[in-house]
Parts: C-alpha cells; sequence; structure tokens
C-alpha cells in the first residue's frame, strides 16, 4: 500500500519499523498533527507534538501545577523558560498526556489505546466509526434526545472513572471525545491533572462535567437540571467514589451551621497581614 511520503519527524519511526506507511494527515492542531499511519495489518495513528515556538497555547500555569520534575536542574530551567527549560517543559507535556493515556486505559477508561511513544510522537490506536473510517467528533454529530441521555450518562461514568483513577482531564468538551461504533471515546489529554495534588482539579472537574450537560442538554434539555460535579467531587473528597457509583444528580449543599470561628479566624488573619503590611510600609 503506498502512503504519502513521510513527514521529517515520523521518519525516524519508518526507520525502526515502528511504523511500515503514512496513509494521510487526520488534522492538524495547536498543538500537534495526527497521522493515520499503518503498523503492519493494523491502521494506527500517530500524533506529532509541535515544539514549543510553534505551537500558539500558553501552557496555562494551572495545567502544570504539581507536575513533577525529577531533578533540580530542570525545575530550575523550566521556571527561567532557558531553552533546556523549555524543552523540559515541553518533555512534561507530552510525558503528562502520555502517562495520562496509559493510566486511564490501565483503569479501563475509554481512551484510544496507546502503543509507543518516541521522540515527540504518540502512537495510538485509531478510532473508527461503523465504517472503518476515522471517527468524527461529537460537535459534528446531532442526536436524539434518547442518544443524548444515553451517550451523556456513559461519559459520566468514564469521568467518574478518570476521578478515581486521580486523573482530571481539565478540557473536556465535543471537541475532544469522538463517536466511536460502540460509543464515545475521550481523547486529547496533555492538560489532564492530578486530581489530588492540583489546587484548580476541582473547578476543572466542575467545568467538565458542566460542558458535557450543556453539550447533551442541546438534544435533551431535561438534562441541564442536572449537577453531577458537585455530588462526583464531593463523594470523591470523602473517599466514597467508586467506578460503579451512581449519582443522584441532586447535590445539595450541606447548610448546617456556618463555622463561625473559623472564618472569625481567616478575618483576624488578613488584618493582622494588613498590620504588618503598613508597619513595612511605615518603617521602608
Amino acid at each position: 500500500m503506498s502512503g504519502m511520503k513521510a513527514p521529517p519527524r515520523l521518519q525516524s519511526l519508518v526507520e525502526e519499523g515502528l511504523i511500515d506507511t503514512v496513509v494521510r494527515q487526520l488534522m492538524s492542531g495547536k498543538e500537534a498533527m495526527v497521522y493515520v499511519v499503518r503498523c503492519g495489518d493494523e491502521t494506527r495513528c500517530a500524533k506529532i507534538y509541535k515544539e514549543a515556538d510553534q505551537r500558539s497555547f500558553r501552557q496555562a500555569v494551572d495545567y502544570t501545577e504539581n507536575r513533577k520534575v525529577k531533578n533540580s536542574r530542570q525545575a530550575r530551567a523550566m521556571a527561567k523558560g532557558t531553552k533546556f527549560g523549555r524543552q523540559a517543559s515541553e518533555a512534561a507535556w507530552q510525558s503528562a498526556e502520555v502517562d495520562a493515556l496509559y493510566k486511564l486505559a490501565d483503569a479501563g477508561v475509554r481512551v484510544p489505546q496507546p502503543y509507543n511513544f518516541c521522540d515527540g510522537v504518540l502512537l495510538m490506536e485509531l478510532v473508527t466509526d461503523a465504517n472503518g473510517d476515522a471517527a468524527p467528533r461529537l460537535n459534528d454529530v446531532d442526536f436524539t434526545p434518547e442518544e443524548a441521555r444515553r451517550h451523556h450518562a456513559s461519559l459520566t461514568t468514564e469521568v467518574i472513572r478518570m476521578l478515581c483513577a486521580g486523573v482530571v482531564h481539565g478540557d473536556l468538551s465535543e471537541f475532544n471525545i469522538l463517536l466511536a461504533e460502540d460509543g464515545p471515546v475521550i481523547i486529547d489529554l496533555p492538560q489532564a491533572v492530578d486530581a489530588a495534588g492540583n489546587n484548580h482539579a476541582n473547578r476543572m472537574l466542575l467545568r467538565d462535567v458542566a460542558n458535557l450537560r450543556n453539550f447533551f442538554g442541546r438534544f435533551a434539555p431535561d438534562l441541564l437540571k442536572i449537577d453531577y460535579g458537585n455530588e462526583m467531587w464531593d463523594l470523591y473528597q470523602r473517599g466514597v467514589l467508586y467506578p460503579d457509583t451512581v449519582l443522584t444528580g441532586q447535590f445539595r449543599r450541606k447548610t448546617g451551621p456556618v463555622d463561625l470561628g473559623g472564618v472569625l479566624r481567616e478575618i483576624d488573619d488578613a488584618s493582622a497581614e494588613e498590620a504588618a503590611r503598613r508597619v513595612r510600609m511605615a518603617q521602608s
């Protein structure tokens, strides 16, 4: 089977025998380009991460907080933004997606099966529709109310599975979920965060869940009344969220007595800080 000429970044994978032929370009995004490739009898896809200077997406600090960097020289370089530091950030950014994919695939989450990561290229399963063609994104598909409810329910289960595995997608929407022959598959995880170690994880989870609700709510307006995000996070924080947890969709905030002492202590701390700042100003 003759394909197109392999782009330079895929050439080394062809030489290594990881890819036989490059069939066509599937998409070009702001962080990566994706090609359909043949590996023996299998059709897979190769995601080529763009170099930092070609990427328009500025790495949000929200996402990178608590990304573990093994050595302090790397951490210092990343903080300073030196060339070595940019390469280190770049590697952390790419490996965050790769790590998340392997972790989620192991946890039974519906993500493309990753096969290999080499020289900034991720080789993974090509998600296909009933005809064996590349599956469409949700935003390119219309649904009946019944289908919308079914897919919303199955994706809610996937988000729970991800959270149980300690991962929040962080950018989940109809644009990075594919509709495979046997249901939705979640893609694009370069901004996945560690649910326990990132201060923004709660906010990002709520946004992911709201995006799903709002998208499917266009086809089934009854979904718009459901609040799964707060309920999910509450169970997760209390250590009682499991992959098979069934949510009620009716989350009641605890309206018990306010911890007035705690509030007053925070006010005292803030006043003390302000007073200290004034003293320093006066002294300088």
